[in-house]
C-alpha cells in the first residue's frame, strides 16, 4: 500500500501545502504515498464543537480535551492499524535520520498536531501516542513540523527522489555532515574550484570529500563527531 500518511488537525487546509509541490508533490501525484486530514474539531463537543478547556490547576491558555482528541483518532485510525501514532511536541524526541528511516521502513505514520498550550495527558497515554520534536522552540502548532517529518519521509522513498545516492550521501546519513558541493563555471570572482575534484581520479575525490566531510562535522557538530568516532 506504499507509505501512508493520516494528519489529525484542527487546520486541514494547510495540507498538502509545500508536501505537494516539487518531489514530494509530484510522489504524491503518482501514489508513491498518500496523505489524508481529519479535522479534529468534527468530534468537538456541543454546537460550537469546542475542543479545549481551561488547564486543570489553573494557569494560562487551554488545553486540548482529551475525549476530543481520542474521539478523532479512533474516527481516523481503524482498528488494528499498526502505524505508529506521533504527537508533534516539543518535549518529545528528538527527530533524526535513523527515526526517519525507522518511519519510512514501515507503512506511514499517524501524525497528531497540537494546538494551544498542550495536549491532556490521558489521551497521550490511553492511545499510545509518541511525542516527536522537529527541535528546541515553540511553534503556534504541530502542522509546520508535521510537514517537517512527512517532507523527511518521504524523500527516502523509493522512486521519489532521482538518484539513489543523492539519499545516500547526505548529512547524517553516514553520521557526517555533508562535504562542500561545487559546480560550474569553474572559476568565479577569483575562487576556483579544489583541485582534487578536477582530478578525475574518483579515489582520490571520494578521499577529499571523505576529509571535508570530517572537517566540518568536528568544527560545526561536535556532538555528532564524537559519537561518530565512538
Amino acid at each position: 500500500m506504499g507509505f501512508r500518511a493520516t494528519v489529525l488537525t484542527l487546520y486541514p487546509e494547510m495540507f498538502p501545502g509545500p508536501l505537494g509541490a516539487s518531489l514530494a508533490g509530484e510522489g504524491l501525484r503518482k501514489g508513491l504515498w498518500s496523505l489524508e486530514t481529519h479535522q479534529i474539531r468534527d468530534h468537538g463537543i456541543g454546537r460550537h464543537r469546542n475542543v479545549d478547556d481551561n488547564p486543570a490547576g489553573g494557569g494560562a491558555g487551554m488545553v486540548l480535551r482529551c475525549d476530543v482528541l481520542a474521539a478523532a483518532i479512533d474516527a481516523a485510525v481503524p482498528a488494528g492499524d499498526a502505524r505508529p501514532r506521533l504527537l508533534m511536541s516539543p518535549r518529545g524526541r528528538r527527530l533524526d535520520q535513523s527515526f526517519v528511516r525507522d518511519l519510512v521502513a514501515g507503512d506511514g505514520a499517524v501524525i497528531v498536531c497540537g494546538r494551544f498550550e498542550g495536549v491532556d495527558e490521558r489521551v497521550i497515554e490511553g492511545r499510545g501516542l509518541t511525542e516527536v520534536s522537529i527541535g528546541d522552540y515553540i511553534l503556534s502548532g504541530g502542522e509546520m513540523a508535521a510537514m517537517v517529518v512527512l517532507d523527511a519521509c518521504v524523500r527516502l522513498i523509493p522512486g521519489v527522489m532521482g538518484k539513489e545516492a543523492s539519499g545516500t550521501e547526505e548529512s547524517f546519513e553516514s553520521g557526517l555532515l555533508e562535504y562542500p558541493h561545487y559546480t560550474r563555471p569553474r572559476e568565479w570572482e577569483g575562487r576556483g574550484l579544489p583541485e582534487a575534484l578536477l582530478s578525475g581520479d574518483h579515489a582520490r575525490i571520494a578521499r577529499w570529500r571523505r576529509e571535508q566531510a570530517e572537517a566540518i562535522t568536528r568544527e560545526r557538530r561536535p556532538d555528532l563527531w564524537a559519537a561518530h568516532k565512538g
